[in-house]
Parts: C-alpha cells; sequence; structure tokens
C-alpha cells in the first residue's frame, strides 16, 4: 500500500507537542479585529489544545 501524503493545510495550522498534545491555534484572529473587543481578542491568544477524536482525525492526517 503507499505511502499517504501530509495534509498541508493541516501541517501549517496545527502542531503536535513534545508529548504528543495535538495544538491548535483559535480561528478568528486574523482580520476584522477593529469590531472585536479587546477581552475577545485576548480570549483568541495563544494555542489551545484538542483531544479525544479530533485529535486523533489531526494526527491521522499529517501521518503521526
Amino acid at each position: 500500500m503507499p505511502k499517504l501524503k501530509t495534509h498541508s493545510g493541516t501541517k501549517d495550522r496545527v502542531k503536535i507537542s513534545k508529548n504528543g498534545k495535538v495544538r491548535v491555534g483559535s480561528p478568528n484572529r486574523n482580520h476584522f479585529l477593529m469590531k472585536k473587543s479587546g477581552s475577545r481578542k485576548r480570549s483568541l491568544r495563544g494555542l489551545k489544545t484538542r483531544s479525544g477524536k479530533a485529535a486523533r482525525i489531526i494526527k491521522t492526517k499529517l501521518g503521526a
């Protein structure tokens, strides 16, 4: 069976931590920032951890 290619979009958006946790950035953080409140923008900062079925699907797309 041939090797599967890595999903390029997922590769750019997701980081796998040293311990194997899936870290994903928050959506809605790129544009139209003027209309979003400061507290909303602050809460969107940083990386969030995905677990369960979502993490399993992401790891499959990355070939990990």
